[in-house]
């Protein structure tokens, strides 16, 4: 299992804007096999804090396992586009959480974030779901 490039699928949910919060992910090797899943609560937060504290979360496992390339998937579009530097953070919570990211992703060799339908994060989604209803 080579852990040095690895795939995340990240999902932050939030039952309330803000609201009862969770997080998952998945990370995974370059032929899908599973390295590690998150799955727990984070408190009270908005969806949109949710999210970002899923990827961060998953990044800092990614690392923490030897990970040096990242393939970055989210069904989160704001996300991913102010990740990209396409989007300004114009919401001053969100801004700290995208300043980790930046932290988190200066110590890899690369990391290449991408927007996918919520349709294929389903396994990420269904983690961040399970520990909001304590499963």
């Amino acid at each position: 299992m080579n852990k040095n490039k690895v795939i995340i699928n990240a999902d932050g949910a939030s039952r309330g804007n803000p609201g009862p919060a969770a997080i998952g992910a998945t990370i995974k090797d370059e032929n899908g096999s599973v390295i590690a899943r998150i799955s727990r609560r984070i408190g009270t937060t908005t969806n949109n804090q949710a999210e970002y504290r899923a990827i961060i979360t998953a990044l800092e496992k990614a690392i923490s396992l030897g990970a040096k390339c990242v393939i970055l998937k989210s069904d989160s579009e704001l996300v991913v586009k102010q990740i990209n530097g396409h989007y300004k953070i114009k919401n001053s919570a969100l801004r700290p959480l995208y300043q980790q990211v930046v932290k988190l992703t200066g110590s890899l060799e690369s990391i290449t974030a991408s927007h996918i339908p919520r349709a294929q994060n389903a396994e990420a989604d269904a983690l961040a779901n399970m520990a909001l209803d304590g499963i």
